[in-house]
């Protein structure tokens, strides 16, 4: 069995590991909204059941009207998806067979969906040398031979969040190359102080950006997303989308969660004071760790270089973070975590500092 693709479903990392479930666990390596859900969800779920004997509509015209008017674009510059997932597996199709550049450590599905297209896939590699900083200029030499590139803002896995200026020069360059820029914004919900990229699209056709509603939201059982891009890319997007891909019940979820803002800045309170604790707590006990604007976080004990001990060791305590080895340019010298309940933090903490008791040298 391969390592698993992706966090959650944690007892596939059991069983890569040969490590016997413990009763109680606690799952570290999914990036969702500890606060759960906005309460608006369970108290109109009585009527987003009514929906499930209709048909959705295939046009998703309603949730269209609601994102756009909220962002201030034309409807036609928006696509709705089954998750970011499914706008990634759509603009596969639309890169097939074509040179497509990754800026690595990135999300893993991005490689996957180039692989089935047949996409000549590069890769430049950001390290944490340098906290995973983001040159453009650097760039330049590989975007001239490429179609397009992908950009994952904040990152995933390492949570750091790039500002609008590096990605306008990095937009800059693209543009005069011909490439496109696919602009993966999962997470920038999560970000204090972010800076609207949605502007960049008047002045550059070469930029799509990806939104997800499940992370900060919590609703990765209902599966929504959206893309905004030129009217042209859209419709090539349109073409490859199965009718119905949006469920009746997950486009009435979108437009109740469109304008929550009071949710999302009670999210992001909560997230910056978790943090503080956490990374002052890693400092005291010697952890590396990535300085992550999102809701999740790289750590890595460094008197090991692969990482795999510890993860073994909190698996057994019941703690599964997420590991890194289909990460290029993480390859197994990372854990990946996400933030939880301030107990959970706290269950996490006590497991880290009974891990360095019994590690004495890593202190």
């Amino acid at each position: 069995m391969n390592w698993p693709m992706h966090g959650a479903n944690p007892q596939y990392i059991y069983e890569k590991t040969n490590v016997e479930m413990p009763v109680n666990t606690i799952d570290f390596s999914a990036n969702i909204n500890p606060l759960g859900p906005p309460t608006i969800l369970s108290d109109n779920w009585d009527d987003l059941f009514q929906t499930v004997h209709l048909y959705p509509d295939p046009y998703a015209s309603s949730l269209k009207e609601k994102i756009s008017d909220q962002y201030g674009l034309c409807p036609k510059q928006l696509l709705i998806g089954n998750g970011a997932a499914e706008i990634i597996s759509l603009l596969g199709r639309i890169l097939a067979r074509k040179k497509v550049l990754l800026l690595q450590p990135a999300f893993s599905e991005y490689e996957e969906v180039c692989k089935i297209n047949h996409c000549d896939i590069y890769h430049h590699y950001l390290t944490a040398e340098t906290g995973w900083e983001l040159n453009p200029s650097n760039l330049e030499k590989d975007i001239r031979h490429v179609d397009a590139l992908f950009l994952c803002n904040p990152n995933n896995p390492t949570g750091i969040f790039y500002p609008k200026q590096v990605v306008e020069e990095l937009l800059v360059i693209c543009k005069k190359n011909d490439c496109y820029v696919i602009l993966d914004e999962a997470f920038y919900d999560f970000v204090i102080g972010y800076e609207d990229m949605l502007p960049l699209l008047k002045k550059f056709s070469n930029l799509i950006i990806i939104r997800s509603l499940t992370k900060m939201y919590s609703i990765p059982g209902i599966r929504l997303g959206y893309a905004f891009a030129s009217e042209e890319v859209i419709a090539k997007l349109q073409q490859f989308q199965s009718q119905w891909s949006i469920n009746g019940i997950a486009l009435r979820v979108g437009e109740l969660l469109m304008g929550q803002e009071m949710f999302l800045n009670k999210t992001q309170s909560y997230m910056e004071e978790e943090k503080k604790r956490l990374f002052s707590f890693f400092n005291k006990q010697q952890f590396a760790y990535s300085t992550s604007a999102a809701n999740y976080y790289l750590l890595r004990d460094t008197s090991f270089t692969d990482q795999k001990e510890l993860l073994i060791f909190l698996l057994n305590n019941g703690i599964i973070a997420r590991h890194t080895y289909n990460y290029p340019g993480l390859d197994g010298r990372w854990l990946r975590f996400a933030i939880k309940s301030k107990l959970e933090n706290q269950q996490l903490q006590g497991v880290l500092a009974k891990w360095k008791q019994s590690h004495p040298s890593s202190l």
